[in-house]
């Protein structure tokens, strides 16, 4: 009895550990599919949480295969049709008559409408640091980078393994939100 027992608990872990290959493998193919692609497009309804005071707004997005991002603010309508650029070196807003002002947040290291931009820097080279499912939902952890003060992404993925949400956390703290419509590789 104990050498079933010894048997089925190894299966177990070994049927476990085949489970993560396979998560962390779906990951791995969608940075494939984005390094290999045009670039991809997509709608991202942001929040970001100042811990006094939430802002929100919407952004469509467009990122091309060597990291560029450019948005246009669809809402709230007292911005809407603001333009930005972002990539690794910088970035760049075109408006008219009003303006985007937000607090910097993690220590200076972002603003809000970069948010996008990193999701997909991080989907692209991120440091996976786990991947299991939630519900119906794949959920990736990926840190953007390898240094110390690194942000920590959790992304979920659809059943097509298209991300439908993001949260952005900074010293353990979420500090951003994002809810992705509509994404496709182009």
């Amino acid at each position: 009895m104990r050498k079933f027992a010894a048997l089925v608990l190894v299966l177990f872990l070994l049927t476990g550990c085949s489970n993560a290959k396979t998560y962390i493998n779906r990951a791995l193919e969608l940075r494939t599919r984005l390094y290999q692609s045009e670039g991809c497009a997509f709608t991202a309804v942001i929040t970001a949480d100042y811990g006094d005071q939430l802002y929100q707004f919407t952004l469509s997005c467009q990122g091309d295969n060597r990291g560029n991002l450019a948005f246009t603010v669809l809402a709230p309508e007292t911005i809407y049709g603001i333009t930005g650029h972002i990539s690794q070196q910088g970035g760049k807003l075109t408006f008219d008559d009003a303006a985007l002002e937000f607090p910097l947040m993690a220590d200076d290291l972002l603003t809000p409408v970069s948010a996008p931009w990193l999701l997909l820097k991080t989907l692209r080279g991120g440091y996976l640091t786990s991947a299991g499912m939630e519900g119906e939902l794949l959920r990736l952890a990926v840190d953007d980078s390898y240094e110390e003060d690194a942000l920590h992404l959790d992304i979920w993925l659809d059943g097509e393994d298209r991300p439908v949400q993001a949260d952005i956390y900074y010293d353990e703290r979420r500090i951003l939100s994002l809810t992705i419509e509509d994404f496709r590789i182009v």
